[in-house]
Parts: structure tokens; C-alpha cells; sequence
């Protein structure tokens, strides 16, 4: 099988590490990679790259930045040449990124099978990019990997072909597993953890367009950081994203020495932080999993999330910011508490039955 996967984002480096190593693992399919360049500096890609030992992109399209349809497009038209070329058996996509949907319409009109890891996932709110990235991307996918039942629940209420949908478990509980080991051994990047020693802290993070597009919600955000770093120290890896809109809104970010700003990290950096906090703070998707898979509480700062089932189990909370108060009520409240006993997402070994699967369909 001759298979090109599309990536773009920092997200989707992560779940292709476990899965590329599966295929490579299989023998028979061959992978390329096709890089879209949504991410492109080395704190948001490159990094991941090294770290995970992710097969080097054959093509690097450099496409990233401007409005959503502006880069989607632009990804298309690239994506449209490679494949025109290659004629890949499959391409592989991950996730709800632009890149993904670029990769899914431009395989879909050349009548290229797709494969869609994290097929299924549902936020039900339009005004997400991520969400009209991910429903068009299931309807035109040929394998659809759902990661949880609940979102082959969606799936099926879409109309979806049972046939093409595979309840594999999540990709980046494999990804834990494989790295969660490799980061214990390395020694923690000078000025992260060496700040907050020995002693407790919250890592938080924030980068979707709902909350940076939005002054009120962003100036909510950093004021209850504010006020939470004045009580326990609060790690924060600023997405360049969100440094580029405070600076434009004049937002500061320094007030207290216990308030630790820093740049970007890498995935082994991240991991390492997210198993030594007390509390995840996080719009991000994948950190909410990665949280749960730490046995760590999750304030999650939207108004509705993918991974409901983790807000069932009381893992999660979703605390939008609408409200400083309410907002470090919730991240207060949810320091030291813990969820039931749960296990939604697998057993990691999502990405050899990804492989398998694969294989089967070829034979």
C-alpha cells in the first residue's frame, strides 16, 4: 500500500508519531508524509519532528497563516499537485485542522480513498473552525478511526456507512504510553520546571480562535491566571497565536514572578509538565485527554468540549471565560479533586489496529 499522510499542526505530529511507527512496524505499506506547513517554526513543528522520530516530510509545502479559506485553498491546490503525481493508494489525516480538510477535499475529487484518524468527534457548536473541518472530512473519508463510542454514536446519526467505521481507541493514549518514559529520563529544559521545583503549580495554555479572537475572553483568561499565580504557581507555554494578540491588545502578561511565561515547548517538555502539575488549564483538545491520562483534574476553557465523556466522569470541567470569578471558582475548586474511575479511549493500541486495518482493506 502506497499511503501519503498529511499533517500541518502541532496536534497532528503527535498522533502521527505511534501511527507511523505501526505502519512502518507492518512491512507492506509505505508512508510518506506530506507536510502543509500550518505550523512551520521550530517550537511549533520541527521539534516534534526530532522528538518523536517522525519520518522526515517528502514534501514541505510551507502554507500556513492568513484567513481560514485563504490557507485552506492554497493547501488544496499543493495537496492536489503532489497527489495528481503520486497517485497514492490512501492518504491519512488526523484531527480538525485546516490541513486536514485541505487533504480530505483535494484526495476525495481525485477519487483517493481517505483515511480519517479521529473520525467522529462533535463539539455541535458551527462557529468552530475545527468543527466544519471535521464533519466535511468524515463525509468524504472512506475509513473513519473513532476514537471513543460516542463518537461512533455520531457517526451513525450522520448516516455513515457502519462498514467504514472502526472504534480503534485513541492515538494519543498510545502516544502517552511511548513517551511518557522517554521524558521522565531527559533532564527538564532549564527555566520550565527548575522555576517550580519541588513545589506545586497549575500549567495552563490557550490558543483557539474562540478565546484569542475575543478580547473579553482573553483578558478574563489572564486575569484569573493573575489571580491564581498569587496563590500557587502557574506554568504558561504561550502559543504564538495568543503572544501575538496580547501584544496587539497591550495585555500583560508579567505581573507576578509566579506567573511563568515561556515559549512554545515540545512534546517530551509538555508531557513532563502535564504529569508534575496539580491542574491542567487548557483550550486545547488533546491536553484535556492528556490530563485524564496523568490522572490529573482539566478546567477547560470553552463552553462545550469534543471529549464529553471526561466531563461525565468528573475529570473535566468546562469552564468558559465569560467570568474571572467563575473562572477561578472552577480552577480552585477543581485543584486536588479527581474523576471516576473511567477508561473511554482504549487500550493503546490504536494505531497497530489503524495498520491492521489498513492492511485488511488492501489485501
Amino acid at each position: 500500500m502506497n499511503l501519503i499522510t498529511i499533517v500541518g499542526a502541532r496536534p497532528q505530529f503527535i498522533k502521527a508519531a505511534p501511527v507511523s511507527a505501526a505502519l512502518l512496524a507492518s512491512g507492506t505499506i509505505r508512508e510518506r508524509i506530506l507536510h502543509t506547513g500550518q505550523h512551520f517554526d521550530d517550537d511549533m513543528s520541527e521539534v516534534f519532528f526530532r522528538e518523536l522520530a517522525i519520518p522526515h516530510p517528502a514534501w514541505s509545502l510551507g502554507i500556513g497563516g492568513g484567513l481560514h479559506s485563504a490557507m485552506t485553498g492554497a493547501q488544496m491546490a499543493a495537496i492536489e499537485q503532489v497527489l495528481v503525481v503520486e497517485k497514492p493508494d490512501a492518504v491519512l489525516l488526523y484531527g480538525d485542522t485546516n490541513s486536514t480538510l485541505a487533504g480530505a477535499l483535494a484526495a476525495a475529487k481525485l477519487h483517493i480513498p481517505v483515511a480519517h484518524v479521529e473520525a467522529g468527534l462533535r463539539s455541535f457548536n458551527r462557529r468552530m473552525p475545527e468543527e466544519i473541518n471535521r464533519v466535511l472530512t468524515d463525509h468524504v473519508s472512506h475509513w473513519l478511526f473513532a476514537p471513543t463510542d460516542a463518537a461512533v454514536t455520531h457517526l451513525r446519526q450522520e448516516g455513515i456507512a457502519a462498514a467504514n467505521v472502526h472504534q480503534v481507541g485513541d492515538v494519543m493514549y498510545d502516544a502517552v504510553l511511548r513517551f511518557a518514559a522517554v521524558a521522565r529520563e531527559r533532564t527538564r529544559r532549564a527555566g520550565v520546571c527548575g522555576a517550580v521545583a519541588n513545589r506545586p503549580f497549575v500549567l495552563a495554555t490557550a490558543h483557539r480562535a474562540e478565546n484569542t479572537d475575543a478580547p473579553e475572553r482573553l483578558r478574563t483568561i489572564v486575569e484569573a491566571l493573575v489571580r491564581l499565580a498569587a496563590e500557587v504557581d502557574v506554568v504558561w507555554p504561550l502559543h504564538p497565536r495568543t503572544r501575538k494578540v496580547l501584544a496587539q491588545q497591550r495585555i500583560a502578561v508579567d505581573a507576578l514572578p509566579s506567573l511563568h511565561v515561556v515559549d512554545p515547548l515540545g512534546y517530551l517538555d509538555m508531557i513532563e509538565l502535564q504529569s508534575a502539575a496539580q491542574l491542567i488549564v487548557t483550550d486545547s483538545g488533546g491536553m484535556q485527554k492528556e490530563a485524564f491520562f496523568f490522572g490529573k483534574p482539566c478546567v477547560t476553557l470553552r463552553d462545550e468540549t469534543e471529549w464529553v465523556e471526561l466531563v461525565e466522569a468528573g475529570w473535566n470541567r468546562l469552564a468558559p471565560p465569560t467570568s474571572v470569578e467563575a473562572l477561578l471558582a472552577a480552577m480552585r475548586s477543581a485543584i486536588g479533586s479527581s474523576g471516576r474511575p473511567v477508561k473511554p479511549y482504549g487500550e493503546g493500541d490504536a494505531a497497530p489496529r489503524i495498520a491492521r486495518i489498513l492492511l485488511g482493506d488492501a489485501a
